[in-house]
């Protein structure tokens, strides 16, 4: 009897070590497993130039943090699909990536109209979104897991996306009185204008054209014409990258010369359209939300772009990356502080986190308010003007451009009327 009980005691000693070897094992296993975040990402289509400029940002965070070790003692693996520029092949991506790949955490991939058909698949499978410069995209879904890296913050991100350019506006002698909006028909533009409408509102602004035209436009000309027929003071224009170039072409070739112009034109931020334009851009105010300048060199954001910029070249993107890269990287920066703060990779955990917390990043402190949007905006105005080429020094340098609004960020005064900034 005693010697059957020896034999039992060893052969469980032998399997309690056999399991804590199996448990140390499964641990150091675990460790060596990347913590893999993915998202869509627009690598080609009109958003690309925009889409390829935040990933590059985007690995630069992938190297810092695994050169520091990693999150929680693992490395970290982005695991990204090319959307195409197309919101039809968002789902499908985020269900890939979820239910195919496995991966540990999803983030959004670059603009409103990306990251607006992700938001249903994410609220079905209860994972935290942090979405990137998209507009407003949470304000019907209310989804108290999405957070969005986009400087158009505050209670009402659609309204302060146009803000500081009707501000600008109303501080001119004379006081425009009358307003003229377009922009395409898309879920970009049909947020903003909502914002735009509610600004102009409060300043008393009569507006007297208020138009939506194809995506698939291509002759701007008739629009521009419509528009100068109603004879607006300003006009804000919400357009997308390759619409802007259309606009701008047809509004110099007809000489259309309102008081002021712009406002919301996405892709006058992207290098390659600004050298493209050069000289015709001369005059325009339009939004930004970064630029080097004395007033924005927030901690460590010249060190992302020195690291940026000589590989711009090799991997065919912006070679500025004043637009994207800070906000690119400063997207994974917040959920890898979470990360860390909460020793989890809990989605709702990391919400909770998140709605609370102050992060450091690259483009300054961080805190989320209502509906996962920043508690404070970051957009400026910038103008363009004394633009000669298409040379990029003048656009590295500032040099052609001038913050113009708000005035803490503020380098110089407007040119106005946008008559004298085309002379």
């Amino acid at each position: 009897m005693a010697a059957r009980i020896r034999i039992a005691l060893r052969g469980f000693a032998s399997a309690s070590a056999a399991a804590v070897i199996g448990l140390a094992a499964t641990v150091s296993a675990k460790a060596d497993e990347p913590i893999r975040i993915g998202f869509g990402m627009s690598l080609t289509g009109p958003l690309a130039a925009n889409g390829k400029s935040a990933l590059l940002a985007q690995k630069i965070w992938e190297e810092d943090v695994n050169a520091k070790g990693g999150l929680l003692g693992r490395p970290v693996k982005l695991i990204y699909y090319d959307d195409q520029s197309n919101p039809s092949t968002v789902p499908g991506i985020y269900t890939k990536l979820l239910e195919v790949d496995k991966v540990d955490l999803v983030v959004g991939g670059y603009a409103t109209n990306m990251v607006a058909p992700a938001l249903p698949v994410m609220m079905q499978k209860k994972k935290l979104f942090i979405g990137l410069l998209a507009l407003a995209v949470n304000k019907h879904f209310n989804y108290p897991l999405y957070f969005s890296v986009t400087p158009t913050g505050g209670p009402k991100p659609e309204e302060s996306f146009s803000e500081v350019f009707f501000d600008i506006a109303m501080q001119q002698t004379p006081k425009p009185q009358t307003l003229a909006v377009v922009g395409a028909d898309a879920e970009f533009p049909r947020n903003a204008s909502d914002g735009v409408r509610s600004v102009a509102g409060r300043h008393g602004l009569k507006i007297v054209y208020d138009h939506f035209y194809p995506p698939a436009t291509a002759d701007f000309a008739p629009i521009v014409r419509a528009v100068a027929a109603t004879n607006p003071d300003i006009v804000c224009v919400l357009s997308y990258p390759l619409d802007t170039a259309g606009m701008v072409r047809a509004i110099n070739e007809i000489g259309y010369r309102p008081k002021m112009l712009g406002c919301g034109m996405v892709g006058l931020q992207a290098t390659a359209l600004k050298r493209q334009l050069g000289p015709l851009l001369n005059g325009i105010v339009n939004y930004d939300f970064w630029v080097p300048a004395p007033t924005m060199r927030f901690p460590g954001v010249l060190e992302l772009i020195e690291r940026y910029q000589p590989r711009a070249g090799s991997e065919g993107v912006d070679p500025l990356g004043y637009y994207m890269a800070p906000w690119g990287y400063t997207q994974l920066q917040i959920l890898g502080q979470a990360i860390e703060a909460t020793k989890s990779l809990e989605d709702a955990k990391l919400a909770d986190y998140m709605r609370s917390a102050t992060f450091t990043t690259v483009v300054g402190d961080i805190k989320f308010g209502a509906n996962g949007e920043l508690a404070k905006p970051l957009v400026v105005a910038v103008q363009f003007h004394d633009i000669k080429s298409g040379d990029l020094q003048p656009f590295k340098d500032l040099s052609v451009v001038t913050i113009v609004g708000p005035k803490e960020y503020k380098t110089g005064d407007v040119i106005y009327p946008y008559e004298r900034a085309k002379k």
